[in-house]
């Protein structure tokens, strides 16, 4: 029986992928595990392992086919000693008998439309009037009481939405307030020709965002090129959308002192020992200011645990370990690996970690659960000059912190003037999960770990 190779899913929110490159060519014999394929993620370019065993009947996707399916056949197996010819056929046969239903489904819809015909070709028996009557439709004429209908409008209730109890399903004083009080009644429509200004405070009518063909149409054409967007930045841009539009942002801004850190990372370098390596004596190790950043927002979550959560509607997760996701920019886009438990680290061991993740990162070879979950991030700008920004919350996590660039300033100590190397750093923070003061708590204790950079080798 032919055995059908579908698109795994590579992570828990994969929903596509493309295949890069097939491995195999058709003929050739797998075995559980043997690599067969390169599937690109939104994220990474991961290996897929064959779970059978059996001869490549049909390669069904061809290799740089983009936007496949999860689940969607990219190729068939024949099993042992079956032939490749008949197995080609025979899993070809097998998505069709899935569509099966849908087909069904589609001979059904006539039927129920005829049906529906039916029905509404049927004149309705009239309804008795009285306490049954239904409220009007759109459209339809209601029948009220003044008073009734000066109470529902006091009450800032659409009397049209009240169910009448008098002669002819008139709606009388006792409807509306027995509506009133059951509360199953809606508000009043606002009148067609509501001003154009609208109240302070009202929330802002929703505005689609400008078409393909719209946006187009504002540029002179041949004045452009159209690149496709790939499945990270369409990842990106979704993810982004999410945050912003579901995450109460609000962002807290401290300035570090970095000429103590600065000293101790530069001593540290020099007492790193050496390691021998295909390209000789090496250090085992070179800590740069970010390594230290990383290990001193660990700490901070630590030492202020109720920052350490995720929100979610039914309850608030609190994490035992600091997992720190940091941006890592890569070819058309950015991906955030992981340093998992990063307060129990090194620096010496976060910094090697770090240039691993950073390399694979860059080869798309990391694996999703490196760059998957975390309990919050760092996004450091300053080798770009940048002096301060605020960085976009990563979902599920409640806070990321945003570090600009140590320069020298002028500083004012006990009523003197001095140049000291500061760092500016922005905490932006989702208020469901940190409070104003919590977060300020956080981003302290984060200035006081840079600030005394020993408390990082205890």
């Amino acid at each position: 029986m032919p055995i059908n190779i579908t698109m795994p899913a590579l992570s828990p929110t994969m929903e596509e992928g493309n295949l890069a490159k097939w491995l195999v060519k058709e003929g050739d014999k797998v075995s559980p595990g043997d690599v067969i394929a390169e599937i690109e993620t939104d994220k990474a370019t991961m290996e897929v392992e064959a779970v059978d065993e059996g001869t490549v009947a049909k390669l069904v996707v061809p290799a740089g086919s983009e936007g496949v399916k999860v689940n969607a056949v990219i190729a068939i197996l024949a099993a042992e000693g079956e032939d490749a010819g008949a197995a080609a056929k025979g899993g070809d046969a097998a998505p069709a008998k899935a569509e099966a239903p849908k087909a069904e489904a589609k001979a059904e819809a006539p039927k129920a439309e005829a049906a529906k015909a039916e029905t509404a070709a049927t004149p309705a028996a009239p309804k008795p009037a009285g306490n049954g009557a239904a409220p009007a439709t759109a459209g339809e004429r209601t029948f009220a009481s003044p008073l009734a209908r000066r109470i529902a409008k006091d009450a800032g209730v659409d009397v049209a939405a009240v169910t009448g109890s008098g002669p002819h399903g008139r709606v009388v004083k006792a409807d509306v307030e027995a509506a009133i009080a059951g509360g199953g009644v809606t508000k009043a429509a606002a009148p067609a020709a509501a001003p154009a200004t609208a109240a302070p405070g009202a929330a802002a009518p929703a505005v689609k965002p400008m078409s393909d063909e719209a946006v187009l149409k504002l540029f002179e054409q041949g004045s452009y090129d159209l690149v496709p967007h790939d499945n990270m930045r369409k990842t990106i841009a979704r993810r982004l959308v999410e945050a912003k539009s579901t995450i109460p942002h609000f962002y807290l801004t401290l300035d570090c002192e970095l000429d103590a850190l600065l000293k101790l990372r530069s001593e540290l370098n020099a007492a790193a020992p050496m390691k021998k390596t295909e390209k000789g004596d090496v250090p085992a190790y070179k800590l740069s200011v970010n390594d230290m950043i990383i290990k001193a927002m660990a700490q901070a979550l630590v030492a202020v645990p109720d920052a350490n959560a995720s929100w979610t509607d039914s309850a608030m997760v609190k994490h035992k370990h600091a997992d720190v996701g940091v941006a890592v920019s890569i070819p058309g886009g950015l991906i955030t690996p992981i340093v998992r438990k990063a307060d129990q680290k090194t620096l010496s061991v976060i910094s090697n970690e770090m240039k691993d993740l950073a390399r694979r990162a860059r080869d798309r070879k990391l694996k999703p659960e490196e760059y998957q979950g975390g309990t919050t991030a760092v996004s450091n700008l300053g080798m770009f000059g940048i002096k301060d920004f605020a960085a976009v919350i990563n979902p599920p996590h409640a806070t990321i912190l945003a570090v600009g660039a140590g320069e020298e300033r002028a500083v004012v100590k006990g009523g003197e003037i001095r140049i000291a190397t500061v760092m500016s750093v922005t905490l932006s923070t989702d208020h469901r999960a940190v409070d104003g003061a919590l977060g300020a708590e956080l981003l302290g204790a984060f200035k006081r770990i840079i600030e005394n950079p020993m408390t990082m080798l205890v």
